[in-house]
């Protein structure tokens, strides 16, 4: 495996406090050191990144694929394509794949894909009840034996509160991590937008806040009940973040993250019909918004997440709330968080961070750090360096986003992964 040299670069590292110009130095696919060059040390590729920034690479909580079973829709060789260019080194599958993540053969597939597409570090989320039904617990001992690094049940409400207790309880006994997005199905009633001013003008059905923030209280008070560990993905609104505040204060062993483009778009950005602005949970109010913000800076959300779903264009036509939710948005992970560094919203540290540290410390990996002896997993990217959403410079099959033809700043010039260079602009 070839020797790395990486010079010149801003290096930030939030780990372990890094913050200046110097050099990375790669072997054996593993940091072998910052700053210093060890003795004898001969690098077969030498990556130049004056006026660059060096950080360990991204870590994406929650990401579809499509496959197995939509494969008309992305793939792995396009969508890890498309993490590569974004400096995503490891994701995490949502287990909502046809079939779904309940069974350890569908989990070997799942890694068996990774492999064939140069991407191993893919880890499934394996099925918190069978068939993501709400009925029936999948073998979670069994999924985590065959590589599932958590469980969760995706966009799929879980309607029986003793089913879930019986699953954290479950899970709990084999320290396995919960992912959970909360959302109460009777009270999301099939709506498409939240439930506001947007929805009203439009005549489209709403999904009021409280569909997110009962179904988080509840599973809050069975986090007290049974002890599991869970993290809370995609949180969309203000009291959510109090709530996950709160909790955290009072001892409970639970995470949270943010979707990147709700951090960004409200209610009000919505062109109407447009459907690239269908997405679950939907986009909320301004204040909801700004209080996200004030969550992930004040460290209350932990991660940022792309919430990648790229779809195909048939999935987005036809009235809005027949069309499949969903943004594809791997791509626009980081230009999306240095906006938010720009905004004075975080800082660049903090941004970083919230892609590689902490989610690293939820999912538990020896990952998102530059230590010696970690894997050398490095984004490298230009803060200033301007680029334009479109057919050009999109690798993603999904191209459903709402800043498609938008100018951003920020581009990932190189991403290793293990020691190797899977990504050059």
């Amino acid at each position: 495996m070839d020797q790395i040299h990486i010079k010149q670069g801003r290096i930030i590292d939030p780990v372990n406090n890094i913050n200046y110009i110097g050099s990375v130095y790669i072997a054996d696919g593993k940091i072998i050191s910052v700053t210093h060059e060890p003795a004898g040390f001969k690098p077969d590729t030498i990556i130049d990144a004056h006026s660059q920034i060096v950080c360990p690479g991204f870590i994406d909580l929650s990401t579809r694929l499509r496959q197995p079973g939509q494969s008309r829709k992305a793939t792995f060789k396009s969508e890890t394509a498309a993490a590569a260019s974004s400096g995503v080194t490891t994701m995490c599958l949502q287990p909502d794949t046809s079939p779904v993540i309940d069974t350890p053969a569908v989990a070997e597939l799942v890694k068996d894909l990774a492999e064939k597409a140069n991407y191993p570090q893919i880890h499934p989320i394996a099925a918190l009840t069978r068939n993501l039904e709400g009925t029936e617990l999948s073998a979670m001992l069994s999924l985590k034996q065959a590589g599932c690094i958590a469980v969760g049940n995706a966009n799929q409400s879980v309607k029986n509160l003793l089913i879930l207790r019986r699953a954290m309880e479950y899970a709990a006994s084999h320290d396995l991590l919960v992912m959970f997005r909360p959302n109460d199905f009777w009270l999301g009633n099939n709506g498409c937008v939240h439930e506001g001013a947007f929805a009203t003008r439009y005549g489209l059905p709403g999904i009021p806040e409280e569909a997110e923030t009962i179904a988080l209280a509840q599973c809050l008070e069975l986090v007290g009940l049974t002890g599991c560990r869970v993290h809370f993905g995609q949180l969309s609104c203000k009291r959510s973040v109090i709530k996950i505040f709160q909790a955290k204060k009072y001892g409970l062993h639970v995470s949270a993250d943010v979707a990147i483009h709700q951090l960004h778009l409200t209610e009000n950005d919505i062109i109407p019909f447009d459907s690239n602005y269908h997405v679950l949970p939907p986009l909320r109010t301004e204040a909801d918004r700004q209080y996200l913000r004030h969550g992930l800076a004040s460290g209350t959300l932990n991660s940022i997440c792309s919430d990648h779903q790229p779809h195909d264009l048939d999935a987005k036509l036809g009235a809005f709330p027949e069309t499949e939710p969903g943004v594809s948005s791997l791509e626009t992970l980081l230009p999306l968080m240095l906006k938010l560094v720009a905004d004075q919203a975080i800082t660049l540290e903090q941004g970083i961070a919230s892609l590689s540290e902490n989610p690293a410390r939820v999912l538990h990996i020896k990952s998102g750090a530059l230590t010696v002896g970690f894997a050398a997993d490095v984004c490298i990217f230009d803060p200033e360096l301007e680029w334009r959403v479109n057919s050009d410079n999109w690798q993603s099959r999904g191209v459903n986003t709402p800043f498609w033809g938008k100018t951003l700043k920020g581009r990932v010039t190189h991403t290793i992964q293990a020691g190797k260079i899977i990504h050059c602009l």
